[in-house]
């Protein structure tokens, strides 16, 4: 037995919407622990500034804009990867909350086609770029807490998120055999700059749902990835790991 180091050395992941939120902290963490790591993005405005916060990780890490919703897009950021790959983190994501009542067909498509669709077509982009001679290829989607219980208001995000835990549960049966494991993270509440502009009252409440008496943070998130990408999870396979303080107990 030993203590269970994050090193990431020689190894690479791409990390979609890693360019804000949690999927900057992903990111940053992969790059922390010694990985190189493309970060895909759909905002041009946050790729600048996480190039900007990044750049003392150098030629580690690599930039993309694309739109996961579009196959060409995803297959255009896929070519530019510079670097076999061995992770891939499934993180770009949307909301377009609403009550079922007002939720018109392009709030559901458009979160339809970005947190499931989207993961389809990164997958298949990136194909090609997994190294083919790694026993320990890993793919991390991240879904929500809202999947596991439903949300009022968000229809078309529950409908995604669940998506994301039965295709992960597919995903790792079809690759299990060929050197992957294949995980979901379901967040609960986490501190992101917008959860973080929500008033008082309103975090407070959230916190008192929560048994261990705290929102999490993104660190909280980006630990669990780091370690179902760790050769140490590798008897881990089609397990959704919730990340929520017990907030579904």
């Amino acid at each position: 037995m030993k203590n269970l180091t994050f090193n990431y050395k020689d190894k690479a992941a791409v990390v979609t919407g890693g360019a804000q939120g949690i999927g900057f902290e992903i990111a940053r963490s992969f790059l922390a622990a010694g990985a190189k790591v493309s970060i895909w993005d759909y905002s041009t405005e946050a790729l600048a500034a996480a190039k900007s916060e990044l750049k003392e990780f150098g030629d580690r890490v690599h930039f993309a804009q694309a739109d996961v919703t579009k196959t060409a897009s995803c297959a255009a950021a896929a070519a530019e990867v510079p670097f076999k790959v061995e992770i891939l983190v499934n993180n770009a994501g949307i909301t377009r909350d609403k009550s079922f009542a007002k939720m018109t067909s392009e709030d559901f498509e458009a979160v339809i086609s970005t947190n499931l669709t989207g993961l389809f077509n990164v997958t298949k982009s990136l194909t090609e770029k997994f190294n083919g001679d790694s026993s320990h290829k890993r793919i991390i989607n991240i879904s929500s807490v809202v999947a596991l219980y439903g949300n009022f208001g968000q229809t078309n995000y529950v409908a995604a998120k669940a998506g994301v835990i039965g295709l992960t549960k597919t995903w790792a049966r079809e690759l299990g055999r060929k050197g992957f494991t294949v995980n979901a993270v379901a967040p609960g509440f986490t501190r992101t700059a917008m959860v973080a502009k929500m008033p008082p009252e309103v975090l407070k409440s959230m916190t008192d749902k929560v048994q261990v008496g705290r929102i999490g943070e993104t660190s909280d998130i980006a630990n669990a990835c780091l370690f179902l990408a760790s050769d140490e999870a590798g008897y881990i396979n089609g397990t959704t790991l919730s990340v929520d303080g017990g907030l579904v107990i």
